[in-house]
């Protein structure tokens, strides 16, 4: 197990919040179900699958958009969590704060580097920018602007509750997003060149190789970087076509977020655990190369599958017309 490294500061009302919450809720039954599993609108799950519907299915464009965003605001919040190293709230001597939703469930709890530090909140942060790219993108949906406000504030209730996060944490995780969603459609406009952009974007990212030790950052720089490299990939040697058909986005989806979590488990296997383990530089390599071959993969290469599997369709579509 990792050594407990970080430091501990809270306000005393954020302990006394937590522990009552946890008290009159309690930590098991259909409302502990409920609270916690909110946190999921925040989680990696989730968001892989709201990202690859819309730039596997519905709309490629809106779904780069969509996922830019998330994927800058997934390598800056560990930037920010690394320089604080604020230990999550369960660490806190003195108070009966528990963590009842694990953030890597294969990890200890006490392992640091895997279950990561606690400001600002990273799920917090992703609802916000997940959500807030959706209704920012079509603005006169009012159902998406409900979810903008309705979403992360539930996303960061679940995370006070579950312990893992102190209150401070998920407000400064909603500014934090709301940053993300202002500057990076400012920087693309401003600066027009893609390679140019990418690399003022790589650049503002990379400091972290200097100074974090929490696994999320090296995930998270690998895949911006994967993204980087799939784009003009895709749109130079694939270019696949979106689809009308629901059914044929969730099937993309499914195939997506298959290939994206068994290809992550391939490229582990070549490492033995305690090199992928390790905490130091050429763990954190392989961590951020490894994701970034995952991305690259599932964006840029994967939809070269659709080709094939749009030729099906199109011969099963004349014969439905025949029956109808």
């Amino acid at each position: 197990m990792a050594e407990t490294l970080g430091s501990i500061f809270y306000f005393d009302w954020e302990m006394r919040l937590m522990e009552w919450l946890q008290a009159t809720i309690g930590s098991n039954g259909f409302l502990f179900q409920l609270l916690s599993n909110l946190s999921a609108f925040g989680e990696q799950l989730l968001l892989v699958a709201i990202m690859g519907f819309l730039y596997w299915g519905l709309d490629k464009e809106f779904g780069k958009y969509v996922g830019l965003n998330v994927l800058v605001a997934n390598v800056w919040n560990p930037l920010i969590k690394n320089v604080f190293l604020r230990l999550r709230p369960y660490f806190v001597p003195g108070y009966n704060v528990k963590l009842l939703r694990l953030i890597d469930t294969e990890a200890d709890a006490m392992d640091v580097a895997a279950q990561g530090y606690s400001f600002p909140s990273g799920h917090s942060t992703n609802a916000v920018v997940a959500y807030g790219s959706l209704a920012a993108h079509e603005k006169k949906r009012k159902l998406l602007w409900l979810l903008v406000i309705l979403l992360p504030l539930l996303v960061g209730f679940s995370r006070v509750y579950v312990g893992a996060h102190y209150p401070t944490d998920v407000i400064c995780g909603w500014a934090l997003g709301i940053l993300v969603l202002i500057l990076i459609p400012w920087l693309r406009r401003k600066i027009r060149n893609r390679w140019l952009f990418y690399g003022v974007l790589l650049l503002l990212s990379m400091p972290g190789f200097f100074y974090c030790t929490s696994n999320d950052y090296y995930s998270s720089f690998g895949m911006l970087l994967g993204f980087f490299l799939a784009e003009p990939f895709e749109e130079r040697f694939v270019m696949f076509e979106n689809t009308s058909s629901i059914l044929r986005c969730i099937l993309r989806t499914i195939g997506g977020a298959l290939i994206y979590f068994g290809l992550n488990e391939v490229l582990k296997m070549p490492f033995p655990k305690e090199v992928l383990d390790a905490g130091n530089l050429p763990a954190y390599v392989i961590r951020t190369l490894r994701y970034a071959v995952v991305i690259f993969v599932v964006i840029g290469v994967y939809p070269v599958l659709f080709r094939l599997t749009g030729k099906l369709w199109k011969k099963k579509e004349p014969e439905q017309v025949q029956e109808t």
